[in-house]
C-alpha cells in the first residue's frame, strides 16, 4: 500500500542513478513512474529500471518495473504497485499523468527540456540546472562531501568529465567504444575478468579489460554506438554481488531526492492535500 497514493512521482530517465532515486521513493511509499528512450544506453543494466524497455520487466532489490506500452497500462501497473516504464523521450505522459513531483534523472549534464512548471515540485539531478529557474531544487551528484545534498539555492558542482574513483581506479575503469558500430558483448555482467581479456566487440574491434576485476556494467547487445562512447565499466574490487545491487552513489542521490520530496510536503505541500 502506498503511503502517499496521491503523490505520483514521474522520473525522466531510468538508468542506475534514476533507478536509485525511484527505488528510494517507492520504498518510502510513493507511486513512481518512469519515462525512457526507445533504445536507452544503459551500462549498469542489472540495477537500472530502463532495462525493462528491452526485457519487458526487471526487479531491482525487490522492486519491480514493467514496460508499459500505453498510458492505460501504466495506470494499471501503478494500481498494482508496479513501476511502469514508458517509452516516451519527450515525457509527454506528464500532461496526462499530472505528477505531483517530476524528477529529471536524464544525467545529460545539461537541461534537455525540463521546466519549473512541469509539476508542483521539480527536482533535477546534477549539473545543468539552476534552482528557482528551471527546477525547484537540485541533488548533488558529484562524489565527495556533498554527494546527495539537496540544493535549494545553488546549482550542483560543474561536470569535471572525470569518473569518480572506485577501488583506486578512475577513468581507466570505464570501457569506451573503440569505433562506431554495433556492440556485441562476450562477457556477462558479474563475470570476473583479467587484464587484456576481450569483453565485447564493436563490429570487429575488441573492447578489452583494462585490469583484473569484475565486469560491473555493459550496454545492451545490438546497440549502435559512437566512437569513444561509454559502454561499460570494470570494478577492481572484484565483489560480484555489487553488480546486482544499487550503488552507494545512487542510494545517496536517491536519499537526497526523498528528503526534498518530504521536506516539500511538510513545508509547502501539506500531508492532507
Amino acid at each position: 500500500m502506498y503511503l502517499f497514493p496521491e503523490r505520483l512521482v514521474l522520473i525522466k530517465g531510468g538508468g542506475d542513478l534514476g533507478a536509485g532515486v525511484a527505488w528510494r521513493l517507492y520504498k518510502a511509499g510513493f507511486p513512481v513512474a518512469l519515462t525512457e528512450l526507445a533504445q536507452p544506453l544503459v551500462v549498469r543494466r542489472t540495477v537500472a529500471f530502463a532495462s525493462a524497455v528491452y526485457d519487458g520487466e526487471i526487479a531491482v532489490e525487490g522492486v519491480t518495473a514493467w514496460r508499459a506500452d500505453s498510458l492505460d497500462e501504466a495506470r494499471r501497473l501503478l494500481d498494482d504497485e508496479i513501476i511502469p516504464v514508458l517509452i516516451d523521450p519527450a515525457c509527454n505522459a506528464r500532461a496526462t499523468l499530472r505528477p505531483t513531483i517530476l524528477i529529471d534523472a536524464v544525467m545529460a549534464k545539461k537541461n534537455t527540456g525540463t521546466h519549473k512548471d512541469d509539476a508542483p515540485l521539480v527536482i533535477a539531478l546534477g549539473p545543468g540546472f539552476t534552482p528557482n529557474v528551471d527546477c525547484h531544487c537540485v541533488i548533488e551528484t558529484q562524489r565527495g562531501h556533498n554527494l546527495g545534498r539537496v540544493l535549494w539555492d545553488r546549482a550542483a558542482e560543474p561536470n569535471t568529465g572525470i569518473p569518480g574513483e572506485i577501488g583506486g581506479k578512475g577513468s581507466e575503469r570505464v570501457l569506451r567504444a573503440p569505433r562506431a558500430g554495433v556492440l556485441r558483448g562476450l562477457k556477462r555482467i558479474g563475470d570476473r575478468v583479467q587484464q587484456g581479456e576481450t569483453l565485447a566487440l564493436v563490429d570487429d574491434a575488441p573492447v578489452m579489460a583494462p585490469f583484473d576485476g569484475v565486469l560491473r556494467g555493459l550496454a545492451h547487445d545490438g546497440l549502435h554506438v559512437t566512437a569513444n562512447l561509454k559502454i561499460g565499466d570494470v570494478d577492481p574490487r572484484a565483489a560480484r554481488e555489487n553488480c546486482f545491487t544499487i550503488s552507494d552513489k545512487a542510494l545517496a542521490i536517491g536519499g537526497g531526492a526523498l528528503e526534498a520530496a518530504l521536506e516539500w510536503i511538510k513545508i509547502w505541500g501539506g500531508l492532507g492535500k
